[in-house]
């Protein structure tokens, strides 16, 4: 069964130009630009800060003349995100994740807002690495930078002040900002090797008086891939450069008299943090010591850390590059495990031929949904049972009709995948 694909039309606005950085990581990479590549947004160009391996893959890419390449192998994303803006010709300049894939409208939903006069930052939801719970969706910061719940419309985007001595919480793997104003900032701090580098420039922003939009259906999944900090169960690996984050934090952002006692609070919760990895499994008794003590050496090589300014150019580097965006329809297949691999490899071919393909996998039972973008076919496949859940306020089982099931969950994706409203076989 398919249900009825949309006319193919692509979203016009304000050029944009998103900034992947990407080190260790090029099958991450390859899968995100596979996604990337379905946005169906006009125009945008693409900027890839990565090593040599994530290069290389960029470079294997059939689109491949369309992207600018920055070369940079250091663990310093705000020194590689600084790198992608200075290439950035577009107004805006969003930014995602190598280990991320974007919902093929989520350009459009994110720039919804960005014509509201105070508005310098756009944010937007982030599923996890199961495709349907939410990894973070609104979020503000305290005064000592710690991030907060917020409750938005999960509809409409949100246009948010700053709250008194705080600000609103940007997700660095689905965020964007205006150009100038990132100049008129300094972009990011280099000082921030990993961690807080975002939680920074939204204390900035907030200082200057900025808004920020939360738009819900601006949507990517984020996987967590693993890094040299964590594994891909987000067990840690080595926390000096969160001691050094939270170091370099507070000497920008606390009063002198409030560090030590913060740090005390911080220090505890990642105590915490690795004694539950540890009666999970994750972790063995000497690791926590031995993470502990990372910690505490990074957060000291973080307070004597030099922090400077960045000036990073009114104008990009390099002309705009628009990436070669296609119109493309949305169309989902439902299908039933015994016919799997005959299907997918139906819905390949149409996703070759330059449809949006969904692909919905339902047994009769009560499994949870997942959804997944596959890279090899450049699908989304969405697997669970007839009776199972989809959403974390989904009941556990659910009696329903098979049809009844597969167009309840193409409605629930379809603003951000790219469905019409008519639906049917």
């Amino acid at each position: 069964m398919t249900a009825t694909p949309v006319s193919a039309t692509l979203e016009s606005g304000v050029p944009v130009s998103i900034v992947i950085v990407s080190r260790n990581r090029p099958e991450a990479l390859r899968r995100c630009l596979t996604g990337v590549e379905q946005l169906q947004y006009t125009p945008f160009e693409v900027i890839i800060v990565a090593d040599p391996a994530g290069i290389a893959v960029a470079r294997a890419m059939h689109f491949a003349g369309a992207l600018k390449l920055v070369p940079f192998d250091r663990p310093n994303i705000s020194a590689a995100r600084n790198l992608g803006i200075a290439e950035a010709a577009g107004e805006v300049v969003a930014f995602i994740d190598d280990d991320a894939v974007p919902e093929p409208q989520w350009l459009r939903h994110l720039l919804e807002p960005a014509q509201q006069p105070e508005v310098a930052a756009m944010t937007g939801f982030v599923r996890g690495r199961n495709g349907i719970s939410f990894q973070y969706r609104a979020r503000r910061l305290s005064g000592s930078g710690e991030p907060e719940t917020l409750d938005i419309d999960p509809e409409t985007p949100s246009i948010l002040h700053p709250p008194p001595g705080g600000a609103i919480k940007t997700e660095g793997t689905n965020m964007a900002f205006w150009r100038d104003v990132l100049v008129e900032m300094g972009g990011f701090d280099p000082a921030f090797h990993y961690y807080l580098d975002e939680t920074d420039l939204n204390m900035r922003l907030a200082r200057a008086g900025h808004a920020t939009a939360i738009v819900p259906l601006a949507e990517v999944h984020h996987g967590f891939a693993a890094n040299a900090m964590r594994s891909a169960n987000r067990v840690p690996r080595d926390l000096f450069d969160i001691g050094a984050s939270w170091a370099v934090f507070h000497r920008k952002h606390l009063p002198a008299q409030d560090r030590a006692a913060h740090w005390a609070h911080l220090r505890a919760q990642e105590r915490r943090r690795l004694l539950r990895h540890l009666i999970s499994g994750g972790l063995e008794p000497r690791d926590v010591p031995r993470l502990l003590r990372r910690l505490d050496d990074g957060h000291a090589e973080g307070v004597k850390r030099p922090i400077a300014s960045v000036t990073l150019p009114e104008k990009a580097n390099s002309a705009f590059r628009p990436f070669p965006a296609r119109a493309r329809r949305s169309v989902a297949m439902f299908t039933r495990p015994i016919k799997l691999a005959r299907d997918r490899a139906k819905a390949a071919k149409r996703a070759l031929s330059g449809e949006i393909v969904t692909l919905i996998n339902l047994s009769p039972t009560a499994l949870y949904h997942r959804v997944a973008f596959d890279p090899a076919h450049a699908i989304w496949l969405q697997t669970g049972g007839i009776y199972g859940k989809s959403t974390r306020d989904d009941a556990v089982f659910r009696l329903t009709r098979r049809l009844d099931r597969l167009q309840r969950e193409v409605k629930r994706v379809a603003r951000q995948r790219g469905f019409g409203d008519d639906h049917r076989r």
